[in-house]
């Protein structure tokens, strides 16, 4: 199902901790900055397996997650290819699109029935301008892109140089409750292998063999 908000359960939240401002609690010093943009969140109350951003769209909205879970993905020869998982208190766009106005690369959805806040790209520029003149705010981002930037360089360094098992005993040693809250499906598409496959992998460990 792609999102309409007119079909969705649909709130303005004047009062939700969310967002963009869950960086408060980190950042304490932003809180004047991030209260002014509290009006304009939107909390959506969604099914799984909801389109919030679809391939091709240009991206508007950035995404956080009360509860639930989301996964980034693209179509190869339609066959879905997933990038990311993406749980409660963490936040995501198409980040090209977003930020370039281009259409995005990625499909947006839930795989479970979740609670989202969507900030619009309007709201998104005008925040970090004024965060921009507070000292705090750099340390803040330097924080975010350190993080992120460390993750993502580990993935790519994965897929090159693990097998597809062995990316699965990373899964679940360092991010278990993918592998407890995630169908099958959706883990087997992001370790880029068929359900057999998968099944495989966990019928050798099942067996107490972790070598392949």
């Amino acid at each position: 199902m792609i999102l309409d908000q007119k079909d969705s359960k649909f709130e303005v939240n004047h009062q939700c901790p969310y967002m963009l401002f869950h960086f408060k609690d980190q950042f304490p010093e932003l809180e004047p900055f991030l209260e002014k943009y509290r009006s304009y969140q939107q909390r959506l109350d969604v099914g799984a397996k909801t389109i919030l951003l679809e391939e091709g769209k240009v991206s508007g909205q950035y995404v956080f997650i009360e509860k639930g879970c989301v996964r980034l993905f693209f179509n190869n020869d339609g066959l879905d290819k997933t990038v990311q998982f993406f749980f409660e208190h963490e936040g995501l766009t198409s980040l090209e699109s977003f930020v370039g106005n281009v259409p995005s690369a990625f499909t947006i959805e839930t795989i479970e029935p979740s609670v989202i806040y969507l900030l619009p790209k309007k709201y998104v520029i005008e925040l970090i301008d004024d965060l921009s003149r507070e000292p705090q705010f750099f340390k803040m981002i330097m924080s975010i892109f350190a993080q992120r930037q460390s993750h993502y360089i580990n993935e790519f360094v994965s897929f090159i140089r693990d097998t597809p098992e062995q990316r699965y005993l990373k899964l679940l040693t360092d991010r278990p409750h993918i592998i407890q809250r995630v169908a099958q499906h959706y883990i087997a598409s992001y370790l880029g292998v068929s359900t057999v496959h998968l099944s495989r992998i966990k019928s050798k460990l099942a067996k107490g063999n972790a070598h392949f």
